[in-house]
């Protein structure tokens, strides 16, 4: 699905989306990747939902964000409860959803100058 034709401000946003993969700025990706409107990283995990540790997540909460999207693939799982907790003491939000969904609402965020990150995991 295409969702923008070109980024808002110079900024990373979500530019079309379908199975197995996304595309920042009409780059296409396949694998793991974060995306903050200012910059990602590619080397993020090769872990799955059901295989994130908690240097995987620890990574999430030092990106200097207010709210990290954590995108589980072509539909809605969540990473075990223990991985989750350290966000809110954090002050960060995390918002698990299927990589859809997170593209869409990262580009929404991000247009709003929100400090965003898109954790993508892909099947």
């Amino acid at each position: 699905m295409k969702l923008h034709q070109s980024n808002i401000a110079g900024l990373n946003i979500f530019t079309a989306y379908g199975e197995g993969y996304v595309a920042v700025n009409h780059q296409k990706y396949e694998k793991n990747l974060i995306v903050l409107p200012e910059s990602m990283t590619e080397d993020w995990t090769t872990a799955k939902v059901d295989s994130l540790t908690e240097a995987d997540m620890a990574r999430l909460l030092t990106l200097g964000t207010e709210i990290v999207l954590l995108g589980t693939g072509g539909r809605l799982r969540f990473p075990a409860g223990p991985l989750l907790r350290p966000f809110a003491p954090a002050g960060i939000g995390l918002e698990v959803m299927d990589l859809q969904a997170a593209c869409r609402t990262y580009n929404i965020l991000a247009a709003e100058g929100r400090k965003v990150a898109a954790a993508l995991l892909f099947d």
